[in-house]
This record gives C-alpha cells, sequence and structure tokens, in this order.
C-alpha cells in the first residue's frame, strides 16, 4: 500500500476507507455551520484536507452513491487534482431540485480515488489505423432487436 501525506486544513476527520478494498475514501464538507442550498444555487465548499498526490497519480473527486437521495450534484460532475497541487481540495455542489437542501459540518457528499496515469507524447498524422469500429460514435455498438 502507498503511503501519501495529507494536511488537514479543518476541523474534518483525516481520511480513511470505509471498507477494506475500496477504491475510493470519502471526503468531509469543512463547513463551520449548516448551510442551507436553494433550488438552483451553487456554492463552493472545501473539504478539509490538502495532499501530496504520488506523482504518475490524480485524484478523482465523484458523488458517493448515497448522495442519488438527495437532490444535489457535484457541478463539474468529475474533479481531478493533479499531484502537483497542494491547496485544500474543493467541491462545487449545485441543488438541482426544487426544494432548499441543507449541508452540514462533516457532511460526506463526495469520494475520491487515486488513480495512476500515463502521459503521452502527441504525434500528428494524416490517418488513424483501422479497427472493427472504425469511426462508431455514441451507440454504435448497441444491438437492435429484430
Amino acid at each position: 500500500m502507498t503511503t501519501m501525506n495529507v494536511k488537514l486544513t479543518g476541523t474534518t476527520p483525516a481520511p480513511a476507507y470505509a471498507k477494506q478494498g475500496d477504491a475510493a475514501f470519502d471526503l468531509f464538507l469543512n463547513i463551520e455551520e449548516s448551510l442551507t442550498l436553494q433550488p438552483d444555487q451553487t456554492v463552493k465548499v472545501g473539504c478539509g484536507i490538502a495532499m501530496e498526490i504520488p506523482e504518475g497519480h490524480f485524484g478523482m473527486v465523484v458523488p458517493r452513491s448515497s448522495l442519488s437521495k438527495r437532490n444535489l450534484l457535484l457541478a463539474n460532475t468529475v474533479g481531478i487534482i493533479d499531484s502537483g497541487y497542494r491547496g485544500e481540495i474543493m467541491a462545487v455542489i449545485r441543488n438541482v431540485g426544487t426544494t432548499p437542501e441543507v449541508l452540514n459540518p462533516q457532511d460526506r457528499l463526495f469520494q475520491m480515488a487515486i488513480i495512476p496515469f500515463t502521459q503521452v507524447t502527441f504525434h500528428p498524422v494524416d490517418e488513424l489505423s483501422e479497427t472493427a469500429r472504425g469511426e462508431g460514435g455514441f451507440g454504435s455498438t448497441d444491438t437492435k432487436a429484430a
């Protein structure tokens, strides 16, 4: 298991995986008091943590599955945290419902996975190699009922 340095920047607890084998750990809202988010309102909140993501990795912030029970979304749908970033992890939350939603200190709305990646060098060409799929786009591999 890789060790990662983290700096707590608020009153939120240190990150931890809920269960052995989990791919992501929860992020907690770093707010001092409850905040009511009106319909169509967007707010940026901190998660109370900064970290040293290892080189060759990035942090991917996504909603927790329990967020589907509320009318809240991660405004940019997925957050990418690069390994060179050292500031507090932030989240932009949007109320997409028709009623107010209350955010409470240390709510767990989002989670983060640390993921390895490969950087590539780009080589412009006039043609790409042939594949069975070719240029088939959205839905091109769906099967149709007879």
